[in-house]
């Protein structure tokens, strides 16, 4: 097998294999106390179909009496849903929810005309403190959709479909529809979304179900078509490619996202996302006047940035 070696990050480098357009490398971000890589959106890869933003958050250790803490923010025209593999955050929004999300559940927040909320650790593991790992995506909603009503689901573990594939080799149907099992996650946008295990020596070869796709290496080193990969890049698949995905001397988890095109190009500005740029000013102005409405036992908020 032929190998990948990491390019630095926020930089992309050759697939190594014809599956593979091009792999894309997290750039660092702080977020409430949480270094995340970022994998999307890139300058050269805005989307992979109606994903627009992907943060790998963690794995973190947290001290006690430290913790994640994201005061209230705003959001207009997608979806958050944030995903984890351990910890837990509690999520509470304008909308008058307080949700406490933990690994295999998933938190859905569409935002429509406008939403606020923020992201924290419960007293509780601030005390104790925490080991935390998952993900955050937003998915942008349907031109059509953009300015409706803001919502929220919150869908529990043992509510999303569980698959053994072969020997080996499972995975959790997080949005959309794979391997004849439904996600009950309302994604946007036709959104597809995996979460694969593989114990070391055991390959799954990937669907082409949906238009555009792409890997995000979560963790180990995942061979593509015999191209080793190591963790924290996100691997562009090709149209049509159904690429075989081998744990090579240790277990692997990859995630695989992806869905129809957008319908029309984005404009993406700190929280804010739409196909109308105006739309995007109109938020921040709603949101520096204090026009949202406030979050459930919440006496900050983030303010506008400049710009």
């Amino acid at each position: 097998m032929s190998r990948i070696d990491g390019a630095r990050a926020g930089e992309a480098e050759p697939g190594g294999c014809a599956a593979v357009e091009m792999v894309i490398r997290g750039r660092a971000r702080d977020i409430g106390g949480l270094n995340v890589a970022r994998l999307l959106p890139y300058a050269k890869r805005r989307a992979v179909g109606p994903f627009v933003f992907f943060d790998r958050m963690g794995p973190v250790s947290f001290d006690p009496g430290t913790g994640l803490d994201v005061p209230p923010h705003p959001h207009i025209g997608l979806a958050t849903l944030t995903y984890l593999f351990a910890g837990a955050i509690v999520h509470r929004d304008s909308l008058g929810t307080v949700m406490t999300i933990r690994p295999g559940a998933v938190n859905l927040m569409t935002a429509g005309h406008g939403v606020a909320h923020s992201e924290r650790m419960a007293p509780e593991d601030r005390a104790s403190g925490m080991v935390l790992d998952g993900v955050q995506i937003w998915l942008a909603q349907s031109q059509g959709d953009e300015q409706g009503a803001p919502g929220f689901s919150h869908h529990a573990a043992d509510d999303l479909p569980e698959l053994r594939i072969a020997a080996g080799v499972g995975l959790r149907v997080v949005a959309g529809e794979a391997f004849g099992a439904r996600s009950p996650v309302p994604a946007p946008g036709g959104a597809l979304c995996l979460d694969i295990m593989l114990d070391a020596g055991c390959a799954i070869e990937i669907p082409d179900d949906v238009p555009e796709r792409a890997l995000a290496i979560i963790s180990g080193d995942a061979a593509i078509d015999g191209v080793v990969h190591e963790a924290g890049g996100l691997a562009v698949l090709r149209a049509g490619a159904r690429p075989l995905v081998q744990a090579t001397e240790a277990p692997v988890r990859v995630m695989l996202i992806g869905g129809p095109p957008l319908d029309g190009p984005r404009a993406m500005w700190w929280n804010f996302v739409a196909s109308d740029p105006a739309l995007i000013e109109d938020a921040k102005r709603r949101w520096a006047d204090g026009d949202f409405p406030p979050v459930a036992e919440e006496t900050s908020r983030l303010p506008l940035p400049p710009g």
